[in-house]
């Protein structure tokens, strides 16, 4: 365990043996905040905590309701182990290890907020562990993938160039992702690609495990996209925010008007001037994000 300012590093062992890692963002001590209920934040598909932390640290840190935030790195990402199996990179895998960390830190009803990746195994969850769930925030994902955006992350994953410097990681995540994130300019690619990629000596290295792409590889393209409507209906009991980049080519208007005829008490918001994925850091998103969770507490 190691501490930072605003939050704790932790580990824990998979049922499979790697050394998996967390972020805990504690709740600001108050009287108001004695049952707040938690979040668990999970990634997209080769993203990792630090994506959270300006959530994480307004949630816990700087709300009228400050909550305990925990941020994962799934296997292969981030910090965690890199499994020698590439098949084990599936969001059923995920979800084994995501059930047994909620189980080590006696998380139950909890707020789940899913970037991409996240918001699939949020889904799963909610059928194989209903109690595990308390709300549930999409954050740019849905039942159905657009097919031209899962190209697109087909087409990046383990084949990005590695950066030498910094200077080049961010011009890297500025051509890959301007066309989206249009309001973005300046220091605010260099901000990204340090949520990114990670650091050794100083110096910009790929965030995930490049075998990563070999999980990916078995996907057809040709055939109909996957749809997990029964999986999302599983959650019509639970308060649910959904979160949809203006920009996105992964998660459509229409797919959005179908979860909200399905979820009545669903709630929609549109970030605008971004993409896949909402970067969940500018303030209308915070004040979206904190008032959605004050409500469902």
């Amino acid at each position: 365990m190691t501490k930072e300012p605003g939050w704790i590093e932790n580990t824990y062992t998979s049922f499979d043996g790697l050394r998996l890692h967390s972020r805990h963002y504690p709740a600001r001590q108050t009287d108001t905040a004695h049952g707040a209920r938690a979040v668990l934040c999970l990634p997209g598909l080769t993203r990792n905590s630090k994506d959270f932390h300006v959530l994480a640290l307004h949630l816990s840190q700087n709300s009228h309701t400050p909550r305990d935030v925990f941020c994962l790195d799934y296997r292969g990402r981030g910090r965690s182990g890199y499994d020698p199996n590439w098949r084990n990179y599936s969001p059923y895998i995920e979800l084994l290890d995501t059930l047994d960390f909620m189980t080590l830190t006696e998380l139950h009803h909890t707020a789940v907020l899913g970037t991409s990746r996240g918001g699939i195994i949020a889904m799963l969850m909610a059928v194989i562990r209903p109690s595990a769930i308390g709300a549930v925030i999409f954050n740019d994902i849905g039942p159905v993938i657009e097919t031209r955006g899962l190209a697109r992350i087909i087409g990046y994953v383990g084949k990005t160039p590695a950066p030498d410097n910094w200077e080049e990681a961010a011009l890297i995540v500025r051509d890959m992702s301007a066309r989206f994130f249009t309001g973005a300019s300046g220091d605010d690619w260099m901000e990204i690609a340090r949520q990114l990629y990670m650091e050794e000596d100083g110096l910009p290295t790929q965030g995930y495990d490049p075998a990563l792409a070999k999980s990916l590889s078995e996907i057809d393209l040709a055939s109909s996209t996957p749809r997990m409507w029964p999986h999302f209906d599983a959650l019509k009991r639970v308060p649910a925010l959904v979160l949809r980049g203006e920009n996105t080519d992964v998660l459509s208007r229409e797919t959005v008007d179908e979860m909200a005829a399905r979820h009545p008490a669903l709630q929609i918001y549109e970030v605008q001037e971004e993409g896949h994925a909402p970067l969940l850091r500018d303030r209308h998103s915070l004040r979206v994000i904190d008032k959605f969770l004050a409500g469902a507490d």
